[in-house]
């Protein structure tokens, strides 16, 4: 472990207690976190003077239902977040997990982070995260009359409806989809050496 995170990692430890779950990998440190502990932590993390983390660059909803290949025996749905300390030049990555596969719900940290307020919506229409406390969690890249959550792992590729523009009507009309799989990239073989020295 670097200087950097050895440090990060201290602080983290006193800010938040000895037990929170750490965890440094490949130059970076994770913290993850209770649900219910979700939104004290962060604003731990903005407002200690140790931490300072005043900038959250990113925050993803996460489905790992599958992950690498293996099923996985824990909950489902996560989200990320990305944060920067400007004055301690430091970053981390934030894990939590909701608890209830069929209706995730965590807390909002919009109050924390005023930049939350779009990553939240969209982890919402994406995976269905429910931000409890946002207060305008509606659909961000979806039509508002669409069913399902795209990114999760069970969404089919093509959807359920399509909808399409109706003369006869003159509105826009859902039906379900007619779109046949297809191959879009044909494949291509080439002869060995293909690209190499000449």
């Amino acid at each position: 472990m670097s200087t950097w995170q050895s440090v990060l990692v201290e602080r983290l430890r006193l800010a938040l207690g000895a037990d929170v779950n750490i965890v440094e990998a490949l130059g970076e440190v994770t913290l993850t976190v209770a649900a219910g502990d979700y939104l004290s932590t962060c604003r731990v993390l903005h407002d200690h003077s140790d931490l300072k983390f005043d900038i959250m660059v990113d925050l993803a909803g996460m489905d790992y239902s599958e992950y690498a290949g293996v099923s996985n025996t824990g909950p489902r749905f996560a989200t990320v977040l990305h944060l920067l300390s400007v004055s301690h030049n430091q970053r981390l990555r934030v894990r939590v997990f909701a608890m209830d596969d069929a209706f995730p719900v965590l807390s909002s940290v919009k109050s924390v982070w005023a930049s939350a307020d779009w990553y939240e919506r969209e982890a919402f229409d994406m995976f269905g995260i429910v931000y409890e406390g946002h207060d305008d969690l509606r659909r961000i890249l979806t039509d508002y009359g669409f069913i399902g959550h795209p990114l999760r792992k069970d969404f089919p590729v093509t959807g359920y409806v399509e909808m399409r523009y109706d003369p006869e009507q003159s509105r826009v009309v859902y039906q379900p989809v007619t779109i046949d799989s297809r191959e879009i990239t044909p494949r291509i073989i080439r002869e060995e050496g293909y690209g190499g020295p000449r």
